[in-house]
């Protein structure tokens, strides 16, 4: 299967932008899709991208969108929202992608699911509508399109939301209070999850399949938040929370701006986010691990950091 000209949902977000530069580079044409094209103007500048301000509610911007294009990845999802925010972003969208892909001859449709994801026993509306919308994603082989889903563990690299928001955490208290402490995750690095991405592209071998991504190593979420704090260089008690005390602090958390820590993600950590079988040897790939990477974009900001404050120091 040839593709060149590519569509991608959710290229903006963390895997998106990093997914974009590599295809770019590797000669891909592509369309990315934007609610908000002047809030992402470095995408511009990147050759064979065309960034286009499109509302993925619309089933004609799609299609208009989608027309010409060989294949349609869709990486858009959210972590926290009502159950409408979940429903339509995770299972109304696929929904929708599926119906345009049919009515204008897609021949290929890869799709950002999550480990775990489970339409009938996910622990948590995240986990359940991630689920319901892998099922529907892969309805699209009964039109001939070959589908491909992918579940990471938690994904990592230099701009995360994951190791960065801790590490800014971290700075500012003596004490962590961290809720499910034992909650365990095999950290996927973002480049190895592109790597997928473009190998699956054109991999027949892959065609109906949902591949679980992991990383080398395993890691209870404690170990993970106590290694962030060693790599920005700060002494600092991470205190794992009871049961009951994690249903609290979810509870409270939910109810503050920018909703940190939800129910919704305290019960999604209610089960081990590894794989069952790594499907990187499927892609003849071998992932990364975290200390490989992280140590030289943490620390080297904690390094940055004391140099721009000896400068100002030495101003003085």
């Amino acid at each position: 299967m040839k593709i060149q000209k590519i569509c991608i949902l959710g290229g903006t977000g963390f895997v998106g932008g990093h997914l974009i530069a590599h295809l770019a580079n590797r000669g891909y044409q592509m369309k990315v899709l934007t609610r908000h094209r002047e809030r992402h103007r470095e995408f511009i500048v990147l050759p064979n991208v065309d960034l286009i301000e499109a509302d993925v509610r619309d089933a004609k911007a799609l299609q208009e969108q989608f027309s010409g294009c060989d294949a349609v990845i869709n990486l858009i999802a959210i972590l926290n929202g009502s159950e409408q925010a979940f429903r339509a972003i995770h299972v109304e969208l696929p929904q929708r992608i599926v119906a345009v892909c049919r009515q204008v001859g897609i021949k290929r449709l890869l799709h950002m699911s999550a480990l775990n994801a489970d339409a009938a026993h996910g622990p948590s509306l995240y986990l359940r509508t991630k689920g319901e919308g892998e099922q529907a994603a892969h309805r699209a082989s009964e039109y001939g399109i070959p589908v491909t889903s992918f579940r990471p563990s938690i994904i990592f690299g230099p701009d995360d939301h994951f190791f960065n928001r801790f590490a800014g955490l971290l700075k500012f208290t003596p004490v962590l209070p961290l809720a499910c402490p034992n909650a365990r995750f095999s950290p996927v690095y973002v480049i190895d999850v592109v790597h997928a991405l473009e190998a699956a592209l054109t991999k027949e071998s892959t065609f109906g399949k949902g591949l679980e991504l992991c990383g080398p190593r395993t890691y209870t979420l404690k170990e993970l938040v106590e290694y962030t704090a060693q790599l920005i260089g700060r002494r600092r008690l991470v205190l794992g929370l009871s049961d009951r005390l994690a249903r609290l602090q979810a509870r409270v958390f939910e109810r503050l701006p920018g909703q940190l820590f939800t129910m919704d993600n305290y019960q999604s950590l209610q089960v081990d986010n590894v794989c069952r079988t790594n499907d990187f040897a499927t892609l003849d790939m071998t992932p990364m691990s975290v200390e490989a990477i992280m140590p030289q974009y943490l620390a080297g900001k904690r390094q940055r950091a004391r140099y721009n404050t000896l400068r100002k120091i030495g101003r003085r």
